[in-house]
């Protein structure tokens, strides 16, 4: 099953921190984040990988090139730039388009360090969606979750407190990316419509998570990365 990793966001927050480079590429222990995304991935099975790029897409497919005799050794590798920032539903509508995708596909964020889930949710109908649960919800929004349903996204609220996350890793299908406009967000137009027509499961995982977007969770992610090797 393809997987496809939304790797073109601009990366404004953790600028502060990672100057030159995309997200994908943060230095960890001097070697980009994306070496170890993808060493988790295929550790997990996947050997199909489709990157959607845009911002300093040439950095990515640099380092994308540099790897297929490395960590893409007997890996299939296609990237996918965006004309302009459609956002993350749009980038999903145009790899779709350009591939002819007509299958279930795997969704997942470049930029978030997800210990397992992706065998567990391969075993899922599509539309799936991972979710953990985190000591502090405030920044990403919450899911609540009733008999395996996702009932509704609450939004993201100035106090601290315990909850359920959309951990950004999906499986999909093409069929729901036939919107009219192609600027759009998986978060807050497909999601919502697939919850509407309640649809969308949602799969609680006790697995490790870190969006490293942020300089906090990045410095964090090198600490525990430091303890794994």
């Amino acid at each position: 099953m393809k997987l496809l990793v939304l790797a073109g966001g601009f990366g404004t927050r953790l600028k502060s921190v990672v100057k030159e480079l995309p997200k994908a590429l943060a230095p960890i222990n001097d070697i980009p984040f994306l070496y170890y995304q993808i060493k988790n991935w295929k550790k997990q099975g996947v050997r199909d990988f489709v990157f959607l790029l845009y911002f300093q897409a040439d950095m990515i497919i640099s380092f994308l090139e540099s790897e297929k005799s490395g960590i893409l050794k007997n890996c299939s590798l296609k990237c996918i730039i965006e004309p302009k920032p459609l956002g993350t539903g749009g980038a999903i509508k145009y790899c779709i388009n350009e591939l002819s995708i007509k299958e279930n596909f795997l969704v997942a964020n470049a930029d978030t360090w997800l210990g397992s889930g992706v065998k567990q949710l391969i075993k899922k109908k599509s539309p799936s969606i991972l979710i953990v649960e985190v000591e502090d919800s405030q920044r990403y929004g919450s899911v609540i979750l009733r008999n395996n349903k996702i009932m509704l996204f609450k939004e993201k609220t100035n106090f601290k407190s315990k909850g359920l996350i959309n951990a950004g890793l999906a499986i999909l299908n093409p069929n729901f990316f036939n919107l009219s406009s192609d600027v759009f967000s998986l978060e807050n137009q497909i999601f919502p419509n697939l919850v509407k027509k309640n649809l969308l499961v949602g799969l609680e995982l006790k697995t490790t998570f870190i969006d490293i977007g942020v300089p906090d969770d990045y410095y964090r992610f090198i600490k525990m990365f430091k303890k794994l090797i």
